[in-house]
């Protein structure tokens, strides 16, 4: 291992990674993804999809999650800066609603590993992030799901400026809480 530092979380099955960055004055060089490294460090998961979006300031996406076809996600940020963060929805849990919220910045250079069943989503701090994550399962049309961002039962403390006007889409102005979850289960 060694290319990779990994921090567990007071979740049980999140996991916060910090890649080794080889720097001098040219730049930088680091692996953000080596399978071998991750099996070892309790991520065996293997991943079919890389996704990528890029968003302004203010916007927050989620919290989303898949029904039938649920993916486990190791999400990074390559310019910016966002507060990522991850809700349990596994059944029986001892965490069952409880969020856990990591700041991912191009500088810090960290990633989030986000198990299947949990909730998910961000909040962009910086004036524009571009945001990565690869997928342990193909995007599946119509399989989303979602909780409202500032669900009270769930009380994500979320770093919204005074000034941060938010942006969600459309869809995400809709979801229920997770009341309404646990009752469509």
């Amino acid at each position: 291992m060694g290319q990779i530092i990994v921090e567990t979380c007071e979740i049980e099955g999140l996991k916060i990674i910090t890649p080794t960055v080889f720097g001098d004055a040219r730049g930088y060089f680091m692996e953000t993804y080596q399978y071998e490294d991750y099996k070892a460090a309790g991520i065996p998961e293997v991943f079919v999809q890389d996704n990528q979006s890029a968003s302004k300031r203010g916007v927050l996406r989620g919290l989303h999650f898949q029904k039938e076809f649920p993916q486990d996600k190791l999400v990074r940020v390559i310019r910016g800066e966002v507060f990522d963060v991850a809700v349990d929805l596994r059944e029986g849990s001892k965490t069952f609603g409880k969020w856990f919220g990591v700041l991912l910045s191009e500088e810090n250079k960290k990633q989030f590993f986000v198990p299947k069943n949990f909730a998910h989503g961000f909040l962009v701090l910086s004036d524009y992030a571009e945001f990565c994550y690869k997928c342990s399962d193909f995007y599946h049309p119509g399989d989303e799901g979602g909780i409202s961002y500032n669900d009270p039962a769930i009380g994500v403390d979320w770093p919204i400026a005074p000034d941060m006007e938010l942006i969600l889409s459309e869809r995400d102005t809709k979801w229920g809480g997770l009341k309404e979850y646990m009752e469509s289960k």
